[in-house]
């Protein structure tokens, strides 16, 4: 496929048709590129149907639309993550940036966050120019269906008439993936060395997409970044039941009806149905037995991709993004509070509680309740997870699993979030310029990102996070448990925090979707 530079951008030919993109210094970019056809009307929760090919040159200067969501409220700290442009069910596009259209490199595909509920790979924050620049990638972002429109079931009313509809959102990234594998050697990217890439919910997809046996070969490496309820997924009697609930509010026993309702009538059924459901969303990755047949790391899965290196990790105090800056209430706490909603959020009784707060305490006699609620909330909800994952992961024998933890302070909020969930993604896509009032930007910020991104690309590039701006950075295991530690100064810990490793291993695993309300 040739390239053809030109004034406003490149030409680039991919199987569909020729594309123009721009430029942003030396990194060419191109956004909205379609994957999949639009999802609406009598294809809604009907798989994809691959785009139209175009004859001319089709300009890719601007994202394709978001993926039908609700939108939550935007903050000055967490303004960067949110992408506020238009929503439609013609979502299914993609962006890349290239800065060497006519080389072989790594290519990097991340997976948005949103817990399965919104999103999107538009957002400031997830620019990747900086990252396909400095660590010589093709990194690419995109958008997929979500929440009821791409996780519903749907077999109470139609049988098999609509088999796919209850991981539509997961068969989008496959179909994205397929995309790129036929396509990104055009665009400078090696299509036999992809890395997939997500922070949260998008952490989440990637051990999905790595039991998935339609996805296998689509990707090589794998990184999981504060993923959190990727041990369990959503069972069929989960998704029918919340599905049904919706069903029932909009009055529908047909799906012929339910393709013409608007979205946001269909939300508004979705938000009755979550809080009829406990306030569980169920709409997420599913077992079905056929798409998706085990949960990801299962000791009795197939081992569907087990040369895969992992590299893996969560940020110190995840928890507090959520408190702070998504439901800033009960602030400050106090020691009942501190007690019951420990309890409630673990699962565990009071006198458990009361044993894991005053462990927690240990040497942070001067944290606030605040602080130790979101210390202890943290590692059960991602660190325990996560380190699970890991050591699961290592019995596969095959390939390495590299595990990593932020505790790097920003100075958001007068450094009350200390090191909150998201703050992995400015310093990797080099974008803390654009998420200023969340992460400051100055001399430790820049040396931050060098060290996340040179490893993250050293990853992509040969399933090993070392490179010379490091230190060394062992591949995990469960006698010494090297964990590189990202902080003003990166270093190699050796089983960092064992006490409370120790403690929160021996709590419930984090499995449900209470940390997110659902907006009243």
């Amino acid at each position: 496929m040739d390239t053809q530079p030109i004034k406003n951008g490149a030409i680039v030919e991919t199987k569909y048709g020729q594309v123009r993109g721009g430029t942003n210094g030396d990194v060419h970019f191109f956004k909205g590129i379609p994957y999949g056809k639009a999802t609406g009307g009598a294809k809604r929760w009907r798989r994809a149907e691959a785009p139209d090919s175009w004859a001319g040159v089709r300009d890719t200067l601007s994202f394709c639309h978001r993926a039908p969501q609700i939108d939550r409220e935007r903050r000055e700290a967490n303004a960067w993550i949110r992408d506020i442009g238009p929503k439609s069910e013609d979502c299914l596009g993609l962006n890349i940036y290239s800065a060497a259209l006519n080389a072989k490199r790594p290519v990097m595909v991340y997976l948005h966050g949103g817990g399965f509920r919104y999103g999107s790979g538009a957002a400031a924050g997830l620019d990747g120019t900086n990252l396909a620049q400095n660590g010589e990638v093709v990194v690419v972002t995109l958008n997929h269906r979500l929440n009821v429109f791409g996780f519903a079931n749907f077999s109470m009313i139609n049988g098999d008439s609509f088999p796919e509809s209850i991981n539509l959102g997961m068969m989008d990234i496959v179909d994205a993936l397929t995309w790129i594998r036929d396509n990104i050697e055009a665009f400078g990217g090696n299509a036999d060395n992809v890395t997939i890439f997500g922070q949260s919910g998008g952490g989440c997809k990637v051990p999905v997409l790595m039991t998935m046996e339609s996805a296998k070969g689509l990707f090589h490496k794998a990184i999981m970044q504060s993923s959190s309820a990727h041990l369990q997924l959503a069972t069929l009697e989960d998704t029918e039941r919340v599905t049904g609930y919706v069903l029932k509010e909009l009055g529908v026993t047909k799906m012929e009806t339910l393709e013409h309702i608007p979205t946001n009538t269909i939300f508004n059924a979705y938000l009755t149905a979550v809080r009829n459901n406990k306030g569980n969303d169920c709409f997420r990755p599913t077992i079905d037995e056929q798409l998706i047949k085990n949960n990801p790391f299962d000791l009795n899965a197939p081992d569907l991709a087990p040369d895969v290196p992992l590299l893996i990790g969560t940020a110190e105090t995840e928890k507090s993004f959520y408190d702070i800056i998504i439901e800033p209430k009960d602030l400050p706490l106090t020691e009942e509070k501190l007690l019951a909603k420990s309890a409630a959020f673990v699962g565990i009784d009071t006198r458990a509680a009361r044993e894991l707060i005053s462990g927690y305490r240990q040497g942070r006699e001067t944290e606030s309740h605040r602080d130790i609620y979101n210390r202890l909330t943290s590692d059960q909800m991602y660190r325990r997870n996560c380190i699970e994952a890991a050591e699961r992961k290592i019995k596969q024998g095959a390939a390495p699993v590299f595990l990593y933890e932020f505790t790097y302070r920003i100075p958001a909020l007068g450094g009350a979030l200390r090191s909150p969930h998201t703050m992995c993604l400015p310093f990797i896509f080099g974008t803390t310029k654009i998420a200023e009032a969340f992460t400051g930007t100055g001399p430790e910020q820049d040396a931050l990102t060098c060290a996340v991104q040179g490893a993250w690309a050293a990853f992509a590039y040969a399933g090993n996070p070392n490179h010379a701006g490091l230190a060394d950075w062992e591949p995990y295991n469960i006698v010494t448990r090297p964990t590189m530690v990202f902080d003003k100064k990166c270093r190699q810990e050796m089983d960092p925090k064992p006490e409370d490793r120790k403690r929160i291993m021996a709590c419930p695993p984090f499995v449900t979707d209470k940390m997110l309300p659902i907006p009243a």
